[in-house]
């Protein structure tokens, strides 16, 4: 090992572990949707006003993390976090479908409290299912990340994620990977479905064809659900709710897919680096997801857990976090000017 390693080892030994407890901030979002869905009424919109309201405030106030902490030798409270934010998460659901029941009405309040629940989901649900998708599969873990993903309608995510984004990131090959020239809302019409298809692709070449495609299986699942649901009472109010949860989740996902790619491409047989990755070290975004923003070294070391991470740093970064992103990102003009300079020239 060289002098400078040595040194840099040394340096970060030095310093303490950042405390666990800071990701506890993770459930502060949910704990509110979960009173707004109870008290009811203007309350319900109480997550969104804090996730599109307060989350970006709070994305620049708190800054970046100027120096990197060693990981700590345990992850048994991050491990223990994951089950939390997934039972919190049905705890959410349970909560709003409760609401959207009493409601019994497409309300105004309805909505709010849907786009509420759903901007949590996308979070305890879909940042919590993406983590426990990289267990083993049979596994506890893993099991709970697709329970998750069905909640919000969006089962494949896994197969996909794991045997065609990781492999092709920042290629032709990969729907998750936008391009430089792509505005938000061209990627989501391109996205969505595009990853779906890639999910049934990954299950045919399995030989898990027509009928035992997974990918399929799950999607006859979800309609079933939906019809099962209709005849329940206020069934069809049940169904508009959880269809516009399950939309926000999955569109606020793939934002988030956006802004970790976006501009940053590869040739199919050239080697993937930590430059194919948008980077972040801003505190609140990496505190209430998980870790989410070092993503290039998810990226290269995709089995490792989420508390284990490091930055990388000359990967490129983002001018902000992943909450201070989502306005500017709605007008892709404004993205683009913002954020094209810092596109690496040898990762265009």
């Amino acid at each position: 090992m060289s002098e400078t390693a040595l040194a840099g080892q040394a340096s970060e030994q030095a310093i303490a572990p950042e405390p666990w407890a800071v990701h506890l901030l993770g459930l502060v979002n949910p704990s509110i949707v979960i009173a707004g869905n109870l008290l009811g009424g203007a309350y319900t919109a109480m997550g969104v006003l804090f996730v599109w309201g307060l989350a970006p405030i709070l994305d620049i106030l708190m800054g970046e993390s100027k120096q990197a902490r060693p990981p700590r030798a345990s992850g048994m409270p991050f491990e223990t976090l994951l089950w939390v934010h997934g039972i919190v998460h049905f705890l959410v659901l349970a909560s709003f479908f409760r609401f959207a029941y009493l409601e019994a009405s497409l309300s105004i309040w309805l909505v709010a409290a849907a786009l509420s629940t759903g901007l949590s989901a996308a979070a305890s649900a879909i940042v919590t299912a993406h983590e426990l998708g990289h267990k083993p599969p049979k596994s506890a873990g893993w099991r709970l990340a697709r329970l998750l993903l069905f909640s919000i309608h969006y089962p494949h995510f896994t197969t996909e994620h794991n045997h065609n984004h990781h492999k092709w990131v920042a290629t032709e090959k990969c729907p998750a990977s936008a391009r430089e020239e792509e505005g938000l809302w061209v990627f989501w019409a391109k996205t969505i479905p595009g990853q779906f298809a890639s999910s049934v692709r990954v299950h045919n070449r399995k030989g898990r064809t027509g009928l035992r495609n997974p990918s399929l299986q799950g999607l006859a699942l979800q309609i079933l659900a939906l019809v099962a649901l209709s005849q329940a009472p206020n069934g069809s109010v049940l169904i508009v709710g959880w269809l516009i949860v399950s939309g926000i989740a999955i569109l606020t996902l793939e934002y988030v897919n956006y802004i970790r790619h976006w501009g940053l491409r590869r040739a199919l047989d050239e080697r993937q680096t930590e430059m194919q990755s948008w980077n972040t070290e801003a505190r609140w975004s990496r505190w209430t997801l998980l870790e989410l923003t070092r993503h290039s070294d998810h990226h290269l070391r995709a089995s490792v857990p989420f508390w284990q991470l490091r930055p990388h740093s000359d990967a490129p970064e983002l001018p902000a976090g992943y909450y201070a992103c989502w306005w500017p990102c709605l007008v892709p003009p404004i993205w683009k000017r913002w954020v094209s300079p810092r596109i690496p020239k040898n990762a265009a």
